[in-house]
């Protein structure tokens, strides 16, 4: 293995740069909000709302409803189903760390695992569930690339939020880094 795994290929195939570009970002993301205690999950940046902690668990329902809801038209499960946009961000105030990090790692494995089995069934072309008001369905591509705008934002807040955390600056994960527990073990 590598010693930065989330690095995409420098000449690849469509799906590997996509692909890569997408855990790049989930990497860089994980990094940003990697150890932290409640205090650190919790911490605001001025008039924001927005917490490292309402970031993971916000980001962890888009992978589940992206590559559940959109991919499929399968409904999301617990803890997600019957709950609103803003209850990722409004209730992980009341989450553990551990179930923080757990909610993220668990909902994006489960996504790697569908993305590659949706790209072995049909590619990046394929229409997926998901439709606009007209009927015509999205592609995969099309859920792959606004994963990437999703994450492209986040990871932006997460940056800032971050350094007002600990002062923890850069632009991606250093060579060797793997996620921890929120007590840094």
């Amino acid at each position: 293995m590598t010693e930065c795994p989330w690095e995409p290929p420098l000449a690849g195939s469509e799906v590997e740069h996509l692909v890569g570009a997408l855990d790049r970002l989930r990497a860089t993301f994980r990094w940003k909000a990697d150890g932290l205690d409640a205090e650190g999950l919790r911490t605001r940046v001025g008039t924001s709302a927005l917490t490292l902690g309402g970031l993971l668990k916000h980001l962890a329902a888009v992978e589940e409803h992206t590559f559940t809801t959109k991919l499929t038209g399968d409904p999301v499960g617990a803890p997600w189903a019957g709950h609103d946009e803003e209850w990722p961000f409004t209730s992980a105030a009341d989450d553990s760390p551990d179930r923080l990090y757990a909610l993220w790692d668990g909902a994006v494995a489960r996504s790697r695992a569908r993305l590659t089995a949706a790209l072995a069934q049909g590619g990046l072309d394929q229409p997926v569930h998901v439709a606009a008001a007209d009927g015509h369905r999205a592609s995969l591509r099309r859920l792959v690339c606004d994963l990437i705008e999703e994450y492209g934002r986040h990871t932006g807040h997460a940056d800032l939020l971050r350094e007002a955390v600990d002062g923890v600056v850069g632009e991606d994960p250093p060579p060797g880094w793997h996620p921890t527990s929120p007590t840094g073990g």
